[in-house]
């Protein structure tokens, strides 16, 4: 059975997780344990970030078939070292691309998190953060009483809200994606102005963000998604189907043109 190397930050790639482990032998690479709670049992599963270097190292000392990118669309940097990992240690490497979701026409997007927290500085009333800790320190110039957010129920987000002065009771720990329904109660719990998110996709729960700030009257602003290529997820289960039966070099799809074998 072929090996495979799986990054698996999303909803997409806990279920990559379960379906490709009836083909490939499955190693999943998570950043924390909480992440690591979510995948299938016959996955094995490494937790921990690791840096380039490392991941060159596992792809060589463990002789993958494949490297699959299932990392969130935001996390560009992983990405990089994804592919440049790969290309050094002459591994297949495969992206995992969401479908993006169209934008309201009456959205606010701005580039990053930094001018977000600018533009929100100019405006009044609660603001409810749905982008994730590691954004929430681009928002320190709001004041502690204006900020409402939403992360995942583990200890490090926790304990990111606490060093961010962000009171107990501005905090929703929780594992998304969120319903429609759930998004307006919060929304209308916290009388919530303003709406920030990343624009997730369909996986992410984005469209129910979406009709919930328009049910609600809330403002919506989108942090602009990185441009990405890569197979849609139907088109990634096919072809690794098809590559583990199959005895042919896996073609190097995806791979950053920058990035160049040694």
């Amino acid at each position: 059975m072929k090996r495979l190397l799986l990054f698996a930050g999303t909803t997409e790639g806990r279920r990559l997780a379960e379906e490709l482990s009836k083909d490939w032998e499955v190693t999943a690479s998570v950043a924390t344990a909480y992440g690591a709670q979510l995948l299938p049992s016959q996955v094995r599963v490494l937790t921990g970030r690791l840096d380039e270097p490392q991941i060159e190292a596992l792809l060589r000392q463990e002789n993958f078939d494949v490297l699959v990118d299932a990392t969130h669309p935001y996390a560009k940097a992983v990405t990089r070292n994804l592919q440049t990992a790969a290309a050094n240690a002459a591994v297949p490497y495969l992206r995992l691309a969401r479908p993006q979701s169209p934008l309201p026409a009456d959205a606010r997007v701005l580039e990053t998190a930094e001018k977000a927290a600018a533009a929100l500085a100019e405006t009044e009333g609660p603001v409810f953060l749905t982008t994730g800790v590691k954004e929430l320190p681009a928002f320190a110039p709001l004041a502690r009483e204006r900020l409402y957010v939403r992360v995942l129920p583990t200890h490090e987000a926790l304990c990111i809200c606490e060093r961010e002065k962000i009171p107990p009771s501005h905090i929703v720990a929780m594992q998304g994606p969120f319903s429609e329904a759930l998004n307006r109660a919060l929304l209308s719990q916290f009388q919530i102005r303003h709406l920030v998110t990343k624009e997730g996709g369909a996986a992410g729960g984005f469209s129910e963000k979406v009709s919930a700030a328009k049910a609600c009257g809330a403002v919506l602003w989108v942090l602009r998604r990185p441009a990405e290529q890569g197979l849609s997820y139907a088109q990634l289960l096919e072809r690794l189907r098809t590559l583990s039966r199959s005895q042919l070099q896996i073609p190097m799809t995806g791979r950053n043109p920058s990035c160049k074998s040694h």
